[in-house]
């Protein structure tokens, strides 16, 4: 067998001879620096394409002064809040052509310190700080422009993108009202998580909104399809008269709610409609029947969060808390089999 001479490496001059242009009009055009035509820069940018040329990174940062790299810091190891944030993120961060990893402290506050440290010493341009509860967190300290993303800074004057759960559970009461139910109970995680709160006190503020009475006490427990069965079977057992509507703080807890209502032979929606929170699509779609639940937006809050990161970088400063709508997503567990 014939070995095959390697390939030889496409420099800026051959770009340049292909362009038809000077090797400094090159590395303009591919570095989106200096006063260039737009023809130009395409021009440039597809004699690039057909030559295969790569632009040297390493070269890109020592001539600008920038490393185009931005972490992702998070205390949320199994990812299910983390990875869909960074993905978002990822979708911004590009467009600015930046590097986008991800570290994971597991809510341990010296290996979050060990992250920062690593991320100065790597001249990281910005940072993304999330987690997978919802309550304000103590902000980091480093000198680095900082996002924070569904859990909020502590300090008002920084940067933060947050879920709307308030809306998330009125878009939830609105949905069963307008299907006619009026006997609606709330199944939800520990009283201690923020989230579990306010989802629970939003859907008593609109049940009223409604002129509903609230019939029965939110029961807080854990985010489990455990908990989810117990506490439907304690609602069929103890309640004088059952709910026609259960409304879950999460897809876990509404999972484990359909499947022991469906072993008591109540019928999901005929008898009572069900509805999570999430929009888990392992468990929304798992459940019998799917679930109507209300998705968060995770993706859009961190491309939200990567803007403006991208902002702050570029020197443009902003400040505050900035919610993102969810929405809602109806399928069989309140409108039966379509």
């Amino acid at each position: 067998m014939v070995e095959q001479a390697p390939r030889a490496r496409v420099t800026v001059n051959h770009v340049a001879r292909e362009a038809g242009v000077s090797p400094a009009t090159v590395s303009k055009a591919l570095n989106d620096t200096g006063q260039l035509r737009e023809a130009t820069r395409q021009k440039v940018r597809e004699a690039a394409e057909r030559l295969g040329f790569v632009l040297d990174g390493v070269g890109r940062s020592l001539a600008s002064g920038r490393t185009y790299t931005v972490a992702v810091l998070t205390g949320d190891a199994i990812g299910r809040f983390s990875i869909p944030i960074m993905l978002g993120a990822e979708n911004a961060l590009a467009a600015g052509k930046m590097l986008v990893f991800l570290c994971d402290s597991r809510d341990d506050p010296l290996r979050e310190q060990h992250y920062l440290r690593n991320l100065l010493e790597r001249r990281a341009e910005g940072v993304i700080v999330t987690g997978r509860r919802t309550e304000p967190r103590t902000p980091i300290t480093a000198a680095l422009p900082t996002v924070y993303a569904y859990a909020p800074s502590e300090d008002p004057e920084d940067t933060s993108v947050i879920a709307d759960d308030e809306a998330g559970m009125r878009l939830v009461i609105d949905h069963l009202v307008a299907l006619g139910r009026v006997r609606i109970a709330h199944i939800t995680g520990p009283a201690s998580h923020l989230s579990a709160r306010s989802r629970s006190e939003s859907v008593q503020l609109r049940l009223a909104e409604h002129g509903l009475e609230a019939p029965y006490a939110t029961l807080f427990g854990e985010w489990s399809e455990a908990w989810g069965r117990a506490a439907a079977e304690a609602l069929l057992e103890h309640s004088p008269t059952p709910p026609d509507a259960i409304t879950c703080g999460s897809d876990l807890i509404a999972r484990g709610v359909t499947e022991r209502l469906r072993e008591c032979g109540v019928r999901v929606p005929g008898d009572i409609a069900v509805t999570g929170y999430d929009d888990w699509d392992v468990m929304v779609d798992g459940s019998r029947p799917t679930l109507t639940t209300i998705d968060p937006r995770l993706g859009q809050i961190g491309r939200r969060a990567a803007e403006l990161l991208l902002d702050k970088i570029a020197g443009r400063e902003c400040s505050g808390t900035e919610r993102i709508a969810p929405r809602l997503v109806s399928r069989a567990s309140t409108l039966g089999e379509l």
